[in-house]
């Protein structure tokens, strides 16, 4: 197991039942309890988790359960370059693109560079980054930026994002349950997605076949709203057929 899947099960775990402790961890992840402490050790100077006698217990809230970029981003890193390669089907020369701050958006951007005169609207900080270093017009939504997700927020990238006219969204959510409902653990984020629904003359879901099946606490609507839905796997044809248009 790869370090950064180590840190990020053992943030799932602490979610799960704070109580877990290093033995527990060690059982758990087949590795001994120095290699847990360890790693407790490097989430801490992450400012991630805070060390307690036996265990820890998470920084991050716990109302919206979201695990970090940092570690989000290194997760399925390989489905997730498959999805990138595949949405990019979807874009042409002179394109104005919109992406979410979600890690899947940020794998299509090593796509995109092949392609000419693109404009992309982003309100993820690193996915920013990554687009400028690729020699891409690149606007920021501002905003607040929330902790650990690197991402915009609020009415400042609410306000950026319902000026902008674009040919087409990609974004993601955290789960896509069986009657084609769209869901997330962070509303903030959520929100701004549906204002990124308004101006977007096609909006395509990335989705892992992870997520499928799965319901969060927060709608953030269905997928007959959307174009189309780009996935490593092939989309269950239940919910393949309530779209506008077709599948990935």
């Amino acid at each position: 197991m790869l370090i950064e899947e180590r840190h990020r099960r053992i943030l799932e775990e602490l979610e799960k039942d704070p109580h877990v402790t290093v033995a527990q961890l060690a059982a758990l992840l087949y590795v001994s309890e120095p290699t847990v402490r360890r790693d407790f050790t490097e989430l801490a100077k992450k400012g991630l988790i805070t060390k307690k006698y036996g265990g820890a217990v998470l920084n991050f809230g716990s109302a919206d359960r979201e695990i970090p970029f940092l570690l989000r981003e290194n997760e399925k890193s390989t489905v997730k370059a498959v999805i990138g390669k595949k949405a990019a089907e979807y874009v042409s020369d002179g394109m104005v693109i919109m992406l979410d701050g979600s890690t899947s958006a940020y794998h299509l951007v090593p796509y995109l560079a092949k392609y000419k005169d693109l404009i992309v609207i982003t309100s993820g900080a690193k996915t920013a980054v990554a687009l400028a270093e690729a020699n891409i017009r690149t606007f920021c939504t501002g905003g607040q930026m929330r902790i650990h997700s690197y991402s915009y927020v609020g009415d400042l990238a609410a306000s950026f994002v319902k000026n902008i006219n674009a040919d087409v969204l990609f974004f993601s959510c955290h789960g896509l349950s069986e009657e084609g409902q769209m869901t997330d653990r962070a509303v903030e984020e959520a929100d701004l997605r549906k204002a990124m629904f308004s101006v977007c003359k096609k909006k395509i879901l990335l989705c892992d076949s992870g997520k499928f099946g799965k319901t969060y606490f927060y709608n953030m609507g269905s997928v007959e709203e959307i174009d189309g839905i780009v996935s490593e796997a092939p989309v269950p044809p239940h919910i393949a057929s309530l779209l506008k248009t077709k599948t990935v």
